[in-house]
């Protein structure tokens, strides 16, 4: 099953939080390849001393924000009525490739999955 990360994965894996590191590699060893985008990483990083970030990312595809995505994405936010250009980034790419969104955000997320022809599906980590 494909999967997407939000920025709270991210955070838990530079914290060396120990579950998300075992799930990942998990993923990983059965050749699951998880995503995140470019607008995730971009909102977690602040050193280049987050070696424990980097180090995750490797074993991450991180998907760009290009302008054809960017109309998607404006047009998920004015149907939902939000203003998150970062969460509906992660919604529109778990939406194209049909994953789930491993998030830490049960509130944002939600509002943007429904407004969609087929939600996404969102798993707390």
């Amino acid at each position: 099953m494909s999967v997407v990360y939000d920025a709270r994965v991210l955070v838990a894996a530079d914290r060396n939080v120990r579950r998300v590191w075992a799930d990942h590699r998990a993923r990983l060893e059965s050749g699951v390849v998880p995503a995140t985008t470019a607008p995730v990483v971009a909102q977690v990083t602040r050193s280049p001393d987050q070696v424990q970030l980097r180090r995750f990312l490797r074993g991450c595809e991180v998907v760009g924000f290009s302008a054809d995505v960017a109309h998607e994405v404006g047009s998920l936010l004015g149907r939902a009525g939000s203003s998150d250009v970062v969460d509906a980034h992660v919604v529109v790419v778990a939406a194209q490739r049909r994953a789930v969104v491993l998030t830490g955000d049960r509130d944002d997320l939600p509002p943007l999955s429904q407004v969609l022809v087929e939600p996404v599906h969102l798993q707390s980590m």
